[in-house]
């Protein structure tokens, strides 16, 4: 299953049934799970784990150090990939800044030709990132959010579960769960088909739109807009927003609507 032109260090773990293609190094200790596929000219280089029946694209690179001019190399970090990934060609996940610390990814992950994760981002479980979605370092998603294609992300901001966010964006807030975005740093609604397929009921979309309309659209500041939620308790779907909201990273999160002159 492993090609004779592959090129594997003798500290690798693999398991027996994993395939590996034409020209793929794997570079240090890393461990690659049953039924996994590597497929040309890829490189996993480094502490890369790998978890079972992940697909690792052709000429993608997991483990690269960080882009980070006071990273030194002598660093040990690594990258942890969860189970059932796909992670299409040339797509790159560098390993994380910090002495111990790791790259992380869930399970159930789509990553489309081109996307790139940066240093220390923590990815959920059933995302998708389509072609050449960019994400700095220290960016925390959530699971269950679809990501367009050409969208681009400033570090150390969070990106929450069932989000929508348009191709193209740009974005360096913090954009809550169950929002689509778009623009720059701009929410456009709840992400209402996204919920609806994922099993979100008539009554909980109805209490997270309520929620949503009193945080962003009710004319109050935000800080103003979680003080009068808090006077009252809300089902857990909403108490969930309202959660995040309250505890925004340092950027901030994003303003709803707005024109393009204000984005400008």
């Amino acid at each position: 299953m492993i090609h004779p032109t592959a090129i594997i260090h003798d500290s690798a773990k693999i398991d027996p049934s994993v395939e590996i293609g034409p020209y793929v190094i794997v570079d240090g200790a890393a461990e690659i799970g049953e039924g996994c596929r590597v497929e040309a000219h890829a490189q996993i280089v480094g502490q890369v784990k790998v978890g079972a029946r992940t697909v690792i694209g052709r000429a993608a690179i997991i483990g690269g150090d960080p882009q980070d001019l006071g990273f030194k190399r002598e660093t040990e970090s690594g990258v942890i990939l969860g189970e059932d990934n796909v992670i299409r060609e040339q797509v790159t996940i560098h390993r994380a800044s910090k002495a111990g610390s790791h790259t992380r990814m869930g399970n159930g992950n789509f990553l489309m030709a081109g996307a790139h994760l940066a240093h220390d981002v923590i990815l959920g479980d059933k995302n998708i990132l389509a072609n050449a979605c960019l994400l700095a370092g220290h960016i925390t998603v959530g699971s269950n959010t679809f990501i367009g294609g050409g969208a681009v992300f400033h570090q150390f901001i969070r990106i929450g579960d069932y989000c929508v966010v348009q191709g193209n964006g740009g974005f360096g807030k913090d954009i809550p769960h169950f929002c689509a975005a778009h623009r720059i740093n701009r929410l456009m609604g709840l992400n209402v088909i996204g919920l609806r397929r994922q099993g979100f009921n008539a009554e909980q979309r109805a209490v997270i739109k309520e929620m949503f309309q009193l945080l962003f659209r009710s004319g109050k500041n935000l800080s103003q807009a979680v003080e009068t939620a808090r006077e009252r308790e809300w089902p857990p779907a909403a108490q969930r927003l309202l959660d995040f909201v309250a505890t925004p990273s340092k950027r901030g999160i994003c303003a709803f609507g707005g024109t393009d002159a204000e984005d400008d």
